[in-house]
């Protein structure tokens, strides 16, 4: 009996129909493998913060009481607010929808670049908030090289910016590329996706370091 003659024709058609498996978008993988590696890199912050808090209590104590939480408190709240209009931007990127259809205050016609704008005025302001923030703390000594306290917390908070910051730039790079192309393509939305993958990062990292910082005093 021949090979060809012992393959049944139902699992032909099958292999026919189906057709070769979708690889997965590298781009993608790429982007959440380099995260779980920043995301181990946080963890080290963390546990660097824990252990010095345990054997610095009564700094911890004292410094703390510095801490103006309403207020980081509403700019953790604007930054978590951004995720949801960056996930808005992402749903119109997938369906092709660069941008607006209709006018500027008829949010269902937004497209893309309409809610990554709003997202990166959202980021942008939780940066004005976080350098406010930190000059008053200066004005309370609470410096960088103050104690303990001040170097991991700047450390912390600081490492922390500079990723919202980063994220701030991918944004202007992807709304940049709504004004130079024509047809908005797969790989471009391919990259306000992944955009979006570490915007999410960062805002819950956000919400662990202020959960650490500001309520687990």
């Amino acid at each position: 009996m021949s090979t060809a003659s012992a393959v049944p024709p139902a699992a032909v058609a099958n292999a026919t129909s189906h057709g070769p498996a979708t690889r997965p978008n590298m781009v993608a993988v790429g982007t959440i493998v380099w995260l779980s590696s920043e995301l181990m890199f946080f963890a080290g912050v963390f546990a660097i913060y824990f252990q010095l808090r345990s054997v610095r209590v009564d700094l911890w104590g004292e410094q703390t009481a510095k801490l103006n939480v309403t207020f980081a408190a509403i700019n953790a709240t604007v930054l978590v607010i951004s995720s949801v209009w960056c996930q808005l931007g992402v749903w119109k990127a997938e369906r092709g929808q660069k941008a607006r259809t209709g006018g500027l205050l008829n949010l269902k016609g937004w497209g893309m670049r309409e809610w990554y704008v709003l997202t990166y005025l959202f980021g942008a302001f939780f940066i004005a908030g976080q350098v406010l923030e930190y000059a008053e703390l200066v004005h309370e000594n609470v410096t960088l090289s103050s104690d303990a306290y001040g170097s991991i917390f700047y450390m912390a908070t600081g490492l922390h910016g500079l990723h919202v910051t980063g994220g701030l730039i991918a944004f202007l790079l992807i709304i940049a590329r709504t004004f130079t192309t024509r047809r908005y393509t797969h790989a471009n939305a391919t990259g306000a996706v992944v955009t979006s993958y570490y915007w999410h990062f960062v805002d819950v990292v956000w919400i662990a370091l202020f959960a650490t910082i500001y309520i687990l005093k």
